[in-house]
Parts: C-alpha cells; sequence; structure tokens
C-alpha cells in the first residue's frame, strides 16, 4: 500500500464529501483512506478566501514506499524505587510527572491552586464580587494560567516535534478536537480546557500518580547542591528528584529559590496593555465582510520596529473573547486575554507589547530580585490607581495623541474600567514605543485606531531565567529541575509542556 501527499484550495465551509471528492479528481484514485496533514486559511485575497489543505493519500492504488511511519515519544518502563516531587500542575509540570510516572517513578504533583471546578468558582466569584482568592484565580491552580486562556498550541520553539506530538495526543485522548493535530493555529479554548484537565488528571492518577491541591512550597531543605526535602504548607515531603514548574507568577517562590541558592539572570521581555476591538470590526478589515462560513472568527499578528525605540507586537490574540483580571496577587492590578473554543464572544482582543531589555530600565546590569521588585511595583501600582481591580482604560486614538478619553468605553472585562491616561502608567520608553506601534497597526488594520487599550499586561513571558546545565538540572545542583515558562526558557503550552517532557526524559536516561 503507497501513499501520496497532495495540497489543495477548499472553500472555507468545505464538507468531509467535497474532500473525498477533491481527492478522488486530484489523483484519479477511488478507493483511499485519507488524513489532513495541514489545514491553514489564506485571506490574502479578499475576494478567494479559502483553506490550503495538505492531505496524505493512502491506497493499494498508489505505487512505492509505505507512509513514512510516526515518530513517538519514547519512554521506558521498569519498575523504579525513586520519588520525584514535581510543583505546578501546568503543562511543564503535569507532562514531566505523566512522562515520569509512565516511565515507572512514583511522582506526586503539588498544586498550590485548587482543583479545576473550585477554580472555576473562585475565578466566577471574583468576577461578580470582587472578591479574590490566593488559591483560586487566572494564575494558580489545575492546569496553570493556560487553563483560562484561549488554549493556544502553536510554538516557536525548533526541535520538539516528538514531543508536540506526545502533548497533542493527550489532549485529543482527554476529549480535545481532533483538528488540533492539523490545525496550522490549532487551539483549545478554555471551555474545553476545563474538561481536558480533569480527565488527564484522572489518567495520570490511574497510573498511579498522586495530586495534592491547595498545597504550597514554602521552602528546600539543601545539603551540598541536593535537595533533600521540600517545606510544604502541608508538612515537609522528601523526593530523590525535584521539578519546580511554578509558572512565571510565582514571585515567592522565585524569591524562596534565590535565597536558597538557585541561580537566576535577568532576560528580555515584554510589557505593554490590552487592546479590544468589535469582533465584527477585525472581520471587516482581515475578510472584507463580517462573517465567513466555516471560520470562527478573524485573527491578527502585527509587529512594527519603529525608529530608535523598542520593536512593539501584538501577542497571545484572542478573536471572539474576553479580557480578564489575571492578578496572581490581591495588591496587584494586571490583564490577560482568553476565549472558548467556538471563538463567538463578542469583542477581540490582544496584548500590544514592547520588548524591554532590563538593562535599559535600569541603566546598568540588574540582578534577579530587582527585575522581580520593579515588575511587582509595576503591577501595584496600577492596583493603587484603580484602588482596586478596574482596569485602567482610554481609547488607542486618545492613547496615541496624549488625550483623556471622555466617552463610555464597552468592553467584555468584567470588573469595570477606569478611564486613565493609560501612556503614563506604563514606562515612558514603553508608551512611545507602543505609541508608534499602535499608529503603524492603525495602518495596516482599517478602523483599528477606534479601539480600546486597557490594563497591564505584563506576563508575556518572564522576566528572569535561571542558570541549568544541558540536561536541564539547575545549575550547581545534582536533584533540581526547573522546567516550563518559570524557568525562563518557554513560553506558552506547548514550548512549556515539552520543555517539561525533555527534563523528564533527561532524568530517565540519566539513571539508565
Amino acid at each position: 500500500m503507497g501513499y501520496k501527499e497532495i495540497s489543495l484550495k477548499l472553500p472555507t465551509d468545505f464538507t468531509s464529501e467535497q474532500l473525498i471528492q477533491r481527492i478522488r479528481k486530484e489523483t484519479g484514485i477511488q478507493n483511499f483512506s485519507c488524513r489532513i496533514d495541514n489545514k491553514s486559511l489564506d485571506a490574502r485575497n479578499k475576494n478567494n478566501i479559502h483553506w490550503l489543505i495538505k492531505a496524505v493519500v493512502i491506497s493499494d492504488e498508489i505505487k512505492g514506499e509505505n507512509a513514512k511511519p510516526i515518530e513517538t515519544l519514547q519512554i521506558p518502563y521498569k519498575k523504579r524505587d525513586k520519588k520525584i516531587l514535581i510543583t505546578g500542575s501546568g503543562p511543564a509540570g503535569f507532562f514531566a510527572a505523566l512522562v515520569l510516572q509512565m516511565a515507572g517513578f512514583k511522582t506526586t504533583i503539588i498544586e498550590r491552586g485548587t482543583e479545576v471546578n473550585k477554580r472555576d468558582k473562585g475565578i466566577l466569584d471574583f468576577e461578580k464580587n470582587g472578591t479574590f482568592s490566593s488559591t483560586s484565580n487566572y494564575a494558580f491552580g489545575e492546569g496553570g494560567a493556560g487553563t483560562f486562556s484561549d488554549g493556544k498550541l502553536t510554538s516557536r520553539s525548533k526541535h520538539i516535534s516528538v514531543e508536540k506530538d506526545f502533548i497533542l495526543s493527550n489532549y485529543i485522548q482527554a476529549g480535545a478536537p481532533e483538528e488540533i493535530a492539523y490545525m496550522a493555529h490549532p487551539h483549545l479554548g478554555s471551555d474545553n480546557l476545563k474538561i481536558i484537565v480533569q480527565n488527564l488528571r484522572k489518567y495520570y492518577i490511574n497510573l498511579g500518580g498522586e495530586i495534592l491541591f491547595e498545597t504550597f512550597l514554602e521552602d528546600l531543605i539543601i545539603k551540598n547542591g541536593n535537595v533533600k526535602s521540600a517545606v510544604l504548607s502541608s508538612g515537609t515531603l522528601d523526593a530523590d528528584y525535584f521539578f519546580i514548574a511554578s509558572g512565571h507568577s510565582s514571585f515567592e517562590t522565585y524569591r524562596m529559590l534565590i535565597k536558597r541558592g538557585v541561580l537566576f539572570r535577568t532576560k528580555n521581555f515584554a510589557l505593554g496593555s490590552r487592546i479590544e476591538h468589535p469582533q465584527e470590526l477585525i472581520n471587516a478589515a482581515q475578510w472584507g465582510k463580517k462573517q465567513l462560513p466555516g471560520v470562527k472568527a478573524a485573527e491578527y499578528r502585527l509587529t512594527s520596529n519603529p525608529t530608535n525605540q523598542l520593536p512593539v507586537y501584538t501577542f497571545c490574540m484572542c478573536p471572539g473573547g474576553i479580557i480578564v483580571p489575571a492578578t496572581a496577587y490581591s495588591n496587584t492590578n494586571i490583564v490577560n486575554g482568553m476565549s472558548n473554543y467556538k471563538r463567538n464572544a463578542r469583542f477581540a482582543n490582544s496584548a500590544c507589547v514592547a520588548a524591554v531589555n532590563p538593562g535599559k530600565i535600569f541603566g546598568r546590569e540588574a540582578n534577579a530580585p530587582e527585575m522581580l521588585d520593579w515588575l511587582e511595583n509595576l503591577e501595584q501600582q496600577f492596583f493603587d490607581y484603580s484602588n482596586g481591580y478596574s482596569a485602567p482604560v482610554c481609547s488607542i486614538s486618545d492613547f496615541i495623541h496624549k488625550k483623556q478619553t471622555s466617552k463610555k468605553i464597552e468592553s467584555s472585562y468584567p470588573l469595570g474600567l477606569k478611564p486613565a491616561p493609560l501612556w503614563e502608567l506604563l514606562p515612558e520608553e514603553v508608551s512611545n514605543s507602543m505609541r508608534s506601534g499602535l499608529i503603524d497597526f492603525s495602518r495596516k488594520i482599517k478602523a483599528f485606531e477606534t479601539g480600546s487599550i486597557m490594563g497591564l499586561e505584563s506576563k508575556t513571558s518572564s522576566a528572569i531565567q535561571v542558570l541549568r546545565e544541558d540536561d536541564k538540572r539547575c545549575t550547581g545542583f545534582d536533584n533540581l529541575f526547573i522546567v516550563g515558562e518559570g524557568s525562563g526558557y518557554a513560553g506558552g503550552i506547548i514550548s512549556s509542556g515539552a520543555d517539561g517532557i525533555k527534563a523528564a526524559i533527561n532524568l530517565i536516561r540519566m539513571l539508565e
């Protein structure tokens, strides 16, 4: 049985029968099986928007080699007596734990937040009453920050295809739509993720793994570069190896690790605000029409490199989504974006951020604690300005012209808006660069300047990075791994999950 790869152009609302008929027409083959390997939208010509499909056709009528086997993640199993403690249940922590459990280790995940259903209730209470919970919020809880997001599964990281396929296949088995295996820009949606993380938890527990929710890592007991025990909010726990995947919001965990001799350095990161438009405005600008059959909602990815200023770009665009109060602590105010699978909410939002170099902020080389203090102080300033969790806001046009917004702004943000000179709340160089970027974006997307801009977007990536060896162990430590977004080497669901998997595989190989 041979195989053949073919490329097709199909209408945005094509059916399975249309796909089969096109394959028959292109190949002349009547009996075959097929799969879609890639599906991406071509919207360059608004009069002819279509899907670009790469399909693999398998049939006895095709002469030649069999379809090449897909490389899969190899996890050697044997009964092992080593205990592994993993901090954090986000993609990095969970997939590291899953791989290690499948390899025969005894693994325990500790998660400072709550399980997802309790977390969901805490978030709903926060958005309804403004009552912040330190254990049930957008930053902490089962599945990590990504559980309440758009669930994007794209990644620019290289050399992670095997790990990515492992992650995607586990998501599909846990209830994710099969299209995530072939969409050029796949996403899960927060509504799906809340179900998926529960199913993954059940699978992990059935393999013998253990998860302890509402359990905070307070300290590590270390002797001569070897972690002996973890001091938890529930007591002390011994293990042979320790994985920390606490995410980029867990500042007190960072500070504890630094105090215990773990080496961190500052790194470039991004800072800015959230922008929001009616989704129909973005659809009309990108497609030339307010709706497009077979496509949920239009997206955009914008970049600008203003002369003698910081690079500016949009990040984590959430079509048909909402802006959410994503603070990790009661005295800070930050925003993020999320959307459900159907992406059918009224508004579109995206981060608009400038790339920041810590050395330029301080005018010298800064250390990791200074960077954390600076960032935390900025997040507290936004809280102080609003006297709570309402989002400082202005129109994009008024931000550009440094003009206070007087008209009422409609928004998806649930905790209210506070008109503000947002350009004054952000660091000056960031604000000036964003202004130039927004002018540029307004040339690229019609009526872009009519949207709104709000809040502080400070969690696109970690501002500090742990020093670690090629096997991902922390420099100077025998049995401590820091992985995922909190390590400073990953960003997003796929790259974070892959980072955790690679560290787990490295440990397995070390002990073979």
